[in-house]
């Protein structure tokens, strides 16, 4: 009768959450985490770091998640943040199984052997719209072979996590609203400075890394008081430096974040707050988006205190060495931001004419008419993103940090067959080597050593930055710090410096740019050729 007592109870502590754990465990400050063992890394689903934003959550800064006492399973990964529906056709597309306002997750991929590990934060991208940080393509298990602690994050996205509107502003104690996604961004980097350890990370070597619109909330991550100190070295691959609208303030031609959200509540039939918390996330999502409504954050004077533009030029940014850079096709995958193409090349010259005034000459040089298709093309990337790169690369310079510019102009047959030569975030496969996980209509990278070869390159390059501050890569050029002679890796094929990358078309867009500034009443992202508003001469800018 003992024995079978015994084992009974034996029995019932296997079956318990008093078990021991089948997968590997970590051990945090916020409680232990059972994993999932895959090759030589460990894998953490799923592991909340605030409360699920919902009810009189919603529309408030995240509150850290509860701790936990048994082992918690971090097996499945977690819903994704509730977002309208992809663009139908689009090579982007991967909706998620599950969304939800249950969203405030990360996900945690280390290597099995034992250490102090650089850590190494993803924040994927999707215009602040879409996206989720376990979509198969950020799959972290590559770079944790390398020796890196990988960490990928979800963050409230569209009217969720960027709507700012007087009510919302007048319950809050600083009198401000929005940004509530750059809020579940700091929340996560601060949850990685408390337990990482527990996963062999070291807090004290934090890269924080994004693309597109997780480049751009890199950089307001790196402008952001909230966030200093929270990240060691930063990652932007193809960011663009909007021009950000103000909380409460009419500027560059763009209504106040408030002024939208006004707007914006009227537009999905909401009367008042109580009602905006009360509809249902999805149909607000939908609703929102259907109205036109863009998250662009908010310059609040706390969680972003100026323009991106004028932190980095009075040197407050943070204080890190960064890798940042572009690709050749940006747009070409995302026709859709071009304007409509003027009737011929003549009246392409006189468009540029009226609006660029004396800049027309250097302009036309750059994007001649005589290959206006492929002009309009260029025009467009190196006003987002080429302009971008660059202007980080020389503020992080002027700042005493080592800065690291690129180009990724590599194609392969399914995608050039196909008009779409490097188009955006072609390079994220190869950086985080998951050609076989891209979304269902991604052009399929082949499977040949050219490819695998570049893609080892990259992901030493990543890697080797995220330790040390400095990418190397073995068998691979030297990459040479940006530094005064304006140098870059461009990757085509295999990587090659080079120096002084589109000199003219940095010239070109900062005096572009200098003048909107200057002007007050344009945004000065608008350097694209045939739709930008008419080019003011000032002295300000010589």
């Amino acid at each position: 009768m003992r024995a079978f007592a015994f084992g009974a109870a034996i029995a019932a502590l296997l079956t318990t959450g008093a078990a021991v754990a089948a997968g590997p465990v970590a051990t945090l400050p916020a409680g232990r985490v059972e994993g999932v063992r895959l090759g030589e890394t460990d894998v953490f689903r799923g592991i909340p770091f605030a409360k699920a934003p919902v009810g009189d959550l919603r529309w408030r800064a995240p509150v850290p998640a509860a701790e936990w006492s048994d082992i918690r399973k971090a097996t499945e990964f977690a819903d994704a943040c509730v977002q309208p529906a992809p663009r139908m056709g689009s090579i982007y597309a991967d909706p998620p199984r599950r969304m939800s306002e249950n969203c405030l997750a990360l996900n945690v991929w280390r290597p099995r052997r034992p250490g102090n590990h650089p850590v190494f934060v993803w924040v994927h991208g999707g215009s602040l719209i879409a996206g989720y940080g376990h979509e198969a393509m950020f799959d972290g298990r590559k770079l944790a072979e390398q020796g890196l602690v990988v960490v990928s994050i979800n963050y409230r996205l569209g009217v969720l996590g960027y709507l700012a509107h007087p009510a919302l502003s007048a319950e809050n104690e600083q009198r401000l609203s929005g940004n509530y996604g750059l809020m579940d961004q700091v929340a996560a980097l601060r949850w990685v400075q408390r337990n990482i350890a527990g996963f062999g990370g070291d807090p004290a070597n934090v890269t924080l890394a994004g693309e597109s619109a997780g480049a751009l909330s890199t950089l307001y991550l790196m402008a952001s008081p909230a966030a200093r100190g929270l990240f060691h070295k930063a990652i932007a691959q193809s960011a663009y430096m909007i021009s950000t609208p103000e909380l409460r303030a009419t500027a560059h031609g763009t209504p106040s974040a408030e002024a939208e959200g006004v707007r914006v509540a009227a537009a999905v039939g909401a009367g008042n707050l109580a009602a905006l918390r009360a509809m249902p996330a999805a149909t607000l999502v939908q609703k929102a988006a259907a109205s036109g409504y863009i998250p662009w954050g908010s310059v609040d004077g706390v969680w972003l205190r100026r323009q991106l533009v004028e932190t980095f030029d009075r040197g407050e940014q943070a204080k890190v060495p960064i890798l940042t850079g572009f690709n050749a096709g940006e747009i070409r995958s995302l026709r859709f931001l071009l304007p409509p193409a003027p009737a011929d090349a003549h009246a392409y010259v006189a468009t540029i004419g009226a609006r660029y005034g004396d800049l027309a000459a250097p302009f036309l040089k750059l994007y001649p008419a005589a290959t206006m298709a492929e002009s309009m093309l260029a025009t467009t990337r190196d006003a987002m993103y080429g302009w971008t790169s660059t202007r980080l690369a020389l503020r992080q310079t002027a700042a005493g940090q080592d800065a690291y510019l690129y180009y990724f102009d590599h194609g392969y047959p399914a995608a050039d067959d196909n008009g779409l030569h490097a188009f955006h975030a072609t390079e994220i496969p190869y950086v985080f080597g998951t050609a076989r996980d891209m979304p269902p209509a991604w052009p399929v990278v082949p499977d040949t050593p050219r490819e695998r070869a570049l893609s080892t390159a990259m992901i030493g390059y990543w890697t080797s930055f995220a330790k040390t501050g400095v990418p190397r890569a073995k068998d691979a050029p030297a990459w040479p710090a940006y530094g005064e002679g304006a140098r870059f890796m461009a990757f085509a094929g295999q990587p090659r410096p080079g120096a002084y990358l589109f000199p003219n078309m940095y010239a070109l867009h900062e005096a572009a740019t200098c003048r909107r500034r200057a002007a007050g009443d344009q945004p000065w992202n608008w350097n694209v050729g045939v739709a930008s508003p008419v080019l003011a001469r000032t002295e300000a800018c010589r």
